[in-house]
């Protein structure tokens, strides 16, 4: 017997099974910074909010938006939620009452979509909405990511125009009126130093502005950006609290007074007093040099400490 015939009647190896790709699977990612924040009433926020197909298939991902009231009114006014970027046309998630909406996305696909909530002019002081944004793979309903954004309602600050010289007398008209019409107007104030301006905190802008039309000597109200009426706190904190009278005065400046028995005199500030708005001073040409205190605006700086 030939080697070659040994080799005819050796076993034929069997062939292999067709190797098949693992099964994939699937995957939702959203990127929103989750966060507490507060809204002036009329006041609008919005949100760069990415979806990232994680998985490795293609997936159609279902957007839903669940919104949490609470308020100690029965029927409280509604939040404004509105969303660009999951089709052509903005997605009105409050007024349309579609709360939630379908998309395609490639694997490692993204959707960057914009979230804006608006604060209602009609809310209420402390009302409260929880946006839960979720994102979920209609392939495999247990792969879904979800982020909440929480908001709280509070009263917007007001700037009213009017004459210079009769602030008191609008911020009083304004505060009569209120006083007999539910307006939500938690203050009337008229600063010092802020000169043809009211500033009135409410929760009703819309329906102040009504009120100052019929105000002798008031000129409009002020509107904020977007469709807000209030201010930033931030743009009226210094007229709400001025600064001490000895801010911008440092030990070692030179000073001259220009009010009291030593008018006309130079001197070098020794120490200064915040709380009674009071610096100790020494006068440069007195025969003997004593500490002297005075008011701190009995002086001007001449020059600053670091400059010497």
């Amino acid at each position: 017997m030939g080697l070659l015939d040994d080799l005819s009647k050796a076993p034929k190896p069997e062939p292999k099974a067709e190797e098949r790709p693992a099964p994939g699977h699937y995957g939702v990612k959203l990127e929103l910074p989750e966060e507490k924040v507060t809204l002036n009433a009329g006041q609008s926020k919005e949100y760069e909010v990415k979806v990232t197909n994680t998985g490795t298939e293609d997936d159609t991902v279902q957007l839903r938006f669940d919104l949490v009231y609470g308020s100690e009114l029965p029927e409280p006014p509604e939040w404004i939620v509105k969303v660009w970027g999951v089709e052509e046309k903005v997605w009105d998630v409050t007024y349309s009452k579609v709360t939630e909406k379908e998309f395609m996305l490639i694997s490692e696909g993204v959707r960057e979509i914009t979230l804006s909530i608006t604060c209602p002019k009609g809310a209420r002081f402390g009302d409260r909405l929880n946006v839960v944004v979720n994102a979920i793979s209609k392939a495999d309903p247990t792969a879904f990511d979800a982020k909440t954004l929480s908001f709280t309602a509070r009263q917007a600050v007001i700037a009213v125009k009017s004459s210079i010289g009769h602030e008191r007398a609008v911020a009083d008209a304004i505060y009569a009126r209120a006083k007999g019409k539910d307006l939500g107007v938690f203050s009337v104030l008229v600063p010092a130093n802020l000169r043809g301006y009211v500033l009135v905190e409410s929760m009703n802008p819309d329906r102040l502005e009504e009120v100052v039309r019929g105000i002798r000597r008031a000129r409009g109200v002020v509107k904020g950006e977007g469709e807000s009426r209030g201010i930033a706190f931030s743009d009226i904190d210094l007229y709400l609290t001025p600064k001490p009278i000895v801010s911008g005065i440092m030990e070692g400046d030179i000073v001259e007074l220009v009010a009291g028995p030593f008018k006309g005199e130079k001197a070098r500030v020794m120490k200064i007093d915040e709380t009674k708005e009071e610096i100790t001073v020494e006068l440069f040409e007195a025969m003997v040099r004593i500490p002297v205190t005075v008011r701190g605006d009995h002086v001007r700086v001449l020059q600053k400490e670091e400059e010497r």
